[in-house]
């Protein structure tokens, strides 16, 4: 593998590769006596951010590089590279399993392909710090780079940015792709595949190189390396995001060289100098020509007046001096896309008063420069004070896409790229769909349930107030139970499994929900007395002694053996237990005094509880919730995940019973598998106590959809929005507003194609279900 070059002599591709050697934890031998690592960093919301907040993160950020000090080299790479569809294309993907659902699951699955088709996800976006340092050997360079890494992954971590450090495999890959752009196949070369004599550079170089004045050749793929003329007198902070939003295979570095403080008021104070010296001698001209020796070259006052205030700036201000060299690399498969990859990155540099210059004779060192090694072979250099340094902000906008049981959650509607998400990666998995009528909630929440349905083995329970939910239940096969007073289908309200608790007690935590069933019906708000928890308390070991002795269906009791066992109490507050109780056991109201006769083992199960009346409402949502209950904890012991959405959640928190209960489950479901996601139009009921409160405080996943004005106040204080961010949740229609991910915000649009049999099962506007039922 031979090559000819400018130089004289015929030298490797692998020669060409600028570095020595590469340890397995990331640290690089550059030369004989520098040493580099890299870290990988990630996104935050810069471009979302309130003005306030976005003055912050510039702050913190010039902190970060004040940090340097003149021994450290730092290098900042951004890549952008085409890696094709196929990584984002598997994360997506939905196989036929054979089932008669294989019409909806595979229309779901185009759907996703379709989106990713047009959207950005074809482009991977990934960025570096690299920082070198000069040492006599490896022994002396570890501690040091450590020390570093970890200073500046402290840094990063005030301003919230994520990063991690790259092991040695990792950092080859990243040579490997800059050298093989027409490679789409994940690289995944290890040491231990080196065979013996090879070295890692024989294992990352291309075929050839060939560099040209104004461009080079690696293996079959042309480019161009360039360097940023920084020529406006103003920079905007928007400028780096406008090329990383560029739909181009492009490599940009900033090479950063700390100047000594010391050294740095040294040379200014002498430039200061200079200007003063040629101002006397331009007045010493002007007095001998006869001219007023006030007037001087408009260049010279200007240039003296920005050395004297970079002087202030350096010796009264938290300010440094940087040597800056900014390298780009644009990649193509022919010489004449490359040209025009070129002309439309010069583009957005001419648009913010700066140009982009091909480094004539010094292609090599401009590709070199691109690989995240920490060294820079250009003699091009641009002072910059930290401040200017720093006005190049590393952050855009976060996107979320992530492999694992991912969900899809519309478009990124900042860069166009899907969302797909697991909320089982999240410390806390519980959510919320906030919205106003209208807004799209319930398909918010029917989209997620279909995909989840899809993609994931979870269990789906729904409890489903206004019968919106058994179209899409039933064509995926589910259980759909209607519960009123007429009706056929009977859950009971005393079922127990024995992995009801964590202990060996499930009586214990069965009886605080009897306890809540009895405030209900007997409508204490003040709650029981302690003398009637007594009795029931004392009548339960009794009416479950049966189903403990031996648990099958037909042993499992039902509320009218409670009533009966209360009759048999001598107590007076038995009675009135047992009197409240009769109308549920014996009258009107005995809908509930049955053994369940439903399958609530169905993967998914929908709890239709519309038609139960004002008196029966009530219990039945607690009865549903107790039912999920027995549901996660059975699913708990075979490591199963159980979703249940809660449509109309303000209707729980109205009953102190059952908002006691709600607030349980948004406190505990967590440890047991359970994924809670409410949905509501009341902000104000989320916030009605500190108690209520908690379930927005434990939920790090919100689908915050269009909001009234006064809704909009209070989340802006509660969940931190910037105007900017609110602004995607004001008057915003169907499927659009924002997402919240942990500490994630991305706005979306969620445009769910009206010709499919999907978007009939789950629309709920009242024209299109009624056309969709003929």
């Amino acid at each position: 593998m031979r090559l000819f070059q400018r130089k004289p002599k015929i030298i490797s591709a692998q020669d060409t590769i600028p570095y020595r050697e590469m340890a397995r934890d990331g640290i690089c031998r550059v030369r004989s006596n520098i040493y580099s690592k890299t870290l990988q960093f990630y996104d935050i919301n810069y471009k979302l951010a309130q003005d306030d907040d976005k003055a912050v993160i510039f702050e913190s950020w010039c902190d970060c590089l004040n940090y340097f000090d003149s021994e450290v080299n730092v290098q900042i790479g951004f890549v952008n590279r085409h890696g094709g569809l196929k990584e984002y294309e598997s994360i997506v993907d939905i196989k036929p399993v054979g089932d008669s659902y294989d019409d909806v699951r595979m229309e779901y699955a185009g759907m996703l392909k379709d989106r990713l088709s047009k959207g950005n996800n074809g482009i991977s976006r990934s960025k570096y710090i690299t920082f070198s340092i000069e040492t006599k050997d490896i022994t002396e360079a570890r501690p040091r780079l450590e020390r570093i890494e970890a200073d500046i992954r402290n840094n990063l971590k005030s301003l919230g940015v994520r990063s991690r450090p790259l092991d040695g495999a990792e950092r080859l890959k990243l040579f490997y792709e800059e050298f093989h752009p027409d490679d789409k196949d994940v690289y995944s070369r290890d040491f231990r595949d080196l065979k013996k004599g090879q070295t890692t550079k024989d294992a990352i170089a291309p075929d050839s190189f060939l560099f040209d004045s104004t461009y080079f050749k690696v293996g079959k793929y042309f480019g161009v390396a360039s360097y940023m003329n920084l020529t406006a007198s103003e920079i905007s902070d928007e400028m780096l995001a406008a090329f990383l939003e560029l739909d181009l295979d492009i490599s940009i570095s900033f090479h950063l060289k700390p100047m000594d403080q010391l050294e740095a008021v040294k040379l200014i104070r002498g430039k200061v100098s200079d200007i003063d010296r040629m101002k006397i001698d331009e007045q010493k001209r002007a007095v001998r020509a006869g001219y007023d020796m006030d007037i001087l070259p408009a260049d010279l006052n200007t240039y003296g007046n920005e050395a004297k205030r970079l002087l202030s700036d350096l010796t009264t201000r938290n300010e440094r001096l940087f040597q800056v060299t900014i390298i780009v690399v644009n990649k193509a498969a022919t010489m004449r896309e490359l040209d025009n990859a070129f002309y439309q990155t010069a583009g957005v540099a001419q648009k913010h008063n700066c140009s982009l210059k091909k480094l004539s004779n010094l292609q090599e060192e401009g590709l070199m420069g691109v690989l995240p090694l920490g060294i820079n072979q250009i003699p091009i250099k641009r002072r910059l004070t930290t401040t200017a340094a720093a006005i190049f902000i590393p952050f855009t906008t976060q996107e979320l896409f992530m492999s694992g049981e991912s969900v899809y959650y519309g478009l990124n509607a900042i860069s166009n790229n899907m969302i797909m998400a697991d909320r089982k990666k999240l410390k806390n998995p519980n959510g919320l769909i906030l919205g106003t009528p209208g807004s799209g909630k319930s398909f918010s929440a029917k989209r997620e349930i279909t995909n989840v349905f899809f993609a994931t083995q979870d269990d789906i329970i729904i409890s489903d107030p206004e019968s919106e939910y058994h179209p899409l239940v039933s064509a995926l096969g589910g259980q759909v139970i209607h519960l009123s007073s007429t009706s056929r289908d009977y859950i009971n309200p005393m079922d127990i499994n024995m992995n009801y608790a964590e202990d060996d007690n499930p009586l214990g935590v069965k009886s605080d929900f009897i306890l809540s069933l009895c405030e209900l019906i007997m409508g204490n708000r003040d709650g029981i007395e302690a003398q009637e928890r007594s009795v029931i308390d004392r009548c339960l070991p009794v009416v479950y002694q049966d189903y403990f002795a031996h648990p099958i269906p037909e042993n499992m009791p039902v509320l009218g053996d409670l009533y009966e066992c209360l009759l048999r109490q001598p107590e007076e507050q038995a009675r009135h237990i047992s009197t409240a109780l009769e109308i549920y056991v014996n009258g009107s109201l005995k809908v509930f005094n049955h053994r369940t006769n439903v399958k609530l083992n169905n993967r998914i199960v929908c709890f239709d509880i519309k038609d139960l009346g004002k008196q029966l409402k009530k219990i039945g949502m607690l009865t549903v919730e107790d039912q999920v209950w027995n549901r996660v904890s059975a699913n708990r012991s075979k490591g199963k995940s159980t979703r249940y959405y809660l449509d109309e959640l303000h209707l729980l928190l109205k009953e102190e019973q059952t908002a006691a209960y709600t607030i349980e489950i948004w406190k505990r479901f967590r440890k047991w598998g359970g994924i809670p996601t409410g949905l509501t139009q009341n902000i104000a009921d989320l916030l009605a106590s500190r108690e209520i409160e908690n379930i927005f405080g434990n939920s790090d996943f919100i689908i915050m959809l269009n909001q009234a004005a006064g809704d909009r106040e209070i989340l802006a204080r509660h969940l931190s929005i910037s105007p900017k961010q609110l602004s995607f949740v004001k008057n915003s229609g169907e499927g659009e507003g924002l997402l919240f991910f942990g500490d994630t915000i991305i706005p979306f649009i969620d445009r769910f194609p009206r010709d499919t049999k999907i978007y009939e099962l789950i629309t709920t506007k009242p024209e299109e279900v009624r056309r969709g039922s003929r």
